[in-house]
């Protein structure tokens, strides 16, 4: 619960999620396909879908509805400007009361039912990830890795209803084909790059930072929001210039599997804390609430404001300025597409922009209106077409075969940020849990379906995956929810270490695994023979060669 739990996923469901289906669908109703691709990852689906978090969601939202009323009630009272707060504490009644009615009324409770809904009509295109967002580059057994993804495609379409065309990798962490030592045997390996396990799944493309592309000397960090802030600058560690650009796709040289990189220049305008849309002293202030109602009835006022010198907020004037910094946003797109054509004189150009979801809304309370007016902008814009990444390949497949360097979306470009001097202790402990299993799973190669052998097995690889999320090392560093991250895994670790114990010494004790299991139940029909896929006659494929189209680049 609070700080760091159920609370973050209702107030993303309050401020980003339902917002964001009802731009969504009323862009649908005026004849507008967004044509946007949405990443859910498999454990926020396996969230959203839990029954007990729908009603954890309802009760909260009643909550909430209730302490407004109470600042109804109270305001004015007498004090400067509380005619002002009176005003805001009625608009936030009516808004918190039309997002509880809409998930109870519009969306029957089920927000996956509504975005498997406007992706199976074409509006949007939906990404799946790792299971538990482990940062895969540094899992220590391919079994792992596998295991990552085939939970995650599997969550899917348990979902969705269909296999996902694309993947957010987790932290937008790749690791390209190198030989690494085997922690187990002290020897050399060759460990096959992301992209074979992408290939084997069928996963055709996935995104990457721009720097990843076309290389760079510094790393701008990404707008100073919740967490991210609070992350140093470190050297990057691929300083090399390329020479490509971020302006197409591309294939990896060994295998198809397609690659975008994000739009520096653009995303910039909405990324930078100095430059950026969201710092507008018109939008509302994330940090300062009431201290009666925990209501932001502040905005940002400016850059320099101290808390105590913000100004109150006008949610009329700060969602109007939603429409021209949309229109800005279109107007310099379309100037950069325009610069491209201008220098390569192809019309195919490609400009990728990609955001945390929470971005919009939650971190940026007018961020989901600024969004519908840019999805509406380039819509109307004759010289610009959007479209989801699958849709964009189909009609301009890459034409160039790349390697990329190891990256991810941190400080430097690199894996600092998940394994450093404050981490650096919990990977011999994921790589000792991921060999464990793999000798565990040996002694198990075929238990029969439904036993108490396989529910133990299948429980201890819940707890692996959840053990592996990228989450612990993340705020571990942040020192957002240091003690928290080291809480649940140190948790995970105890419990994937009791069950292993219990099939190691073949001594099953039901009572304690449905304890377990009441603890961490997500992935209900995991198996965990995903683990062993490898091992069971599915290798990951021979590297193949690249179509004589493409023209190969070493970066």
């Amino acid at each position: 619960m609070w700080p760091f739990g159920e609370e973050n996923l209702y107030d993303a469901m309050l401020e980003t999620y339902i917002p964001l289906l009802n731009a969504l669908t009323d862009l649908r109703d005026e004849g507008i396909k967004a044509r946007v691709n949405i990443g859910i990852t498999p454990i926020l689906a396996e969230m959203m879908a839990d029954e007990y978090l729908k009603d954890g969601f309802e009760t909260y939202m009643n909550t909430r509805i209730q302490a407004i009323q109470k600042d109804v009630a109270l305001y004015p009272d007498g004090t400067p400007h509380s005619e002002h707060k009176a005003y805001l504490a009625a608009y936030y009644e009516s808004y918190y009361t039309a997002i509880l009615r809409d998930f109870t009324d519009k969306y029957q409770r089920s927000l996956l039912s509504a975005f498997r809904e406007l992706q199976d009509e074409g509006c949007i295109e939906i990404t799946t990830s790792g299971a538990t967002h482990g940062f895969l580059p540094l899992l220590g057994t391919d079994e792992s890795i596998q295991a990552q993804i085939r939970t995650g495609i599997e969550a899917y379409k348990k979902h969705f209803g269909r296999a996902p065309k694309g993947i957010w990798l987790p932290e937008c962490a790749y690791r390209p084909t190198e030989e690494q030592i085997d922690p187990e045997t002290g020897n050399p390996v060759l460990r096959v790059g992301l992209e074979a396990f992408l290939y084997e799944y069928g996963i055709e493309y996935f995104f990457t930072e721009y720097h990843a592309i076309e290389g760079s000397t510094t790393s701008e960090s990404r707008r100073d929001f919740g967490v991210y802030r609070h992350i140093q600058n470190i050297p990057m560690k691929n300083g090399k210039q390329t020479g490509l650009k971020t302006n197409q796709a591309y294939f990896l040289k060994d295998y198809p599997v397609a690659v975008m990189g994000r739009d520096n220049r653009s995303s910039f305008q909405v990324w930078s804390g100095a430059h950026g849309y969201p710092g507008d002293g018109l939008y509302r202030e994330f940090h300062r609430k009431d201290v009666n109602s925990g209501m932001k009835y502040w905005r940002l006022t400016s850059k320099d404001a101290d808390q105590g010198d913000k100004m109150l907020y006008d949610p009329v004037l700060a969602f109007n300025q939603t429409k021209s910094h949309a229109d800005h946003f279109v107007t310099l797109v379309n100037d950069i597409l325009r610069d491209n054509y201008n220098k390569t004189q192809d019309s195919n150009n490609l400009i990728m922009v990609s955001f945390d979801t929470e971005l919009y809304g939650h971190w940026w309370f007018e961020g989901v209106t600024w969004l519908k007016h840019v999805i509406r902008g380039m819509h109307l814009c004759e010289t610009l077409e959007i479209e989801t990444a699958s849709g964009y390949l189909k009609k301009h497949p890459p034409k160039i075969a790349i390697e990329l360097p190891e990256c991810t979306w941190g400080q430097g470009g690199h894996y600092w940020v998940w394994n450093n001097n404050d981490t650096n202790w919990m990977w011999p402990i994921i790589h000792s849990a991921e060999t464990r299993f793999r000798h565990i799973t040996e002694q198990y190669p075929s238990v029969a379906k439904g036993s108490l052998e396989e529910r133990v097995l299948n429980q201890a690889l819940r707890e692996l995956l959840l053990l592996q999320s990228s989450d612990w090392p993340f705020l571990v560093t942040t020192f957002q929810a240091k003690n928290y991250a080291i809480e649940r895994f140190e948790g995970h670790t105890a419990r994937f270490n009791k069950l292993c114990d219990m099939l190691a010494d073949r001594q099953l004790n039901e009572v304690d695994l449905a304890e377990i299991t009441d603890i961490d139940n997500p992935f209900p029909s995991i198996d965990y023979r995903w683990f062993l896929a490898k091992q069971l006659g599915t290798p990951i494929p021979e590297p193949m060669k690249a179509p004589d189209r493409l023209v190969g680049v070493k970066q």
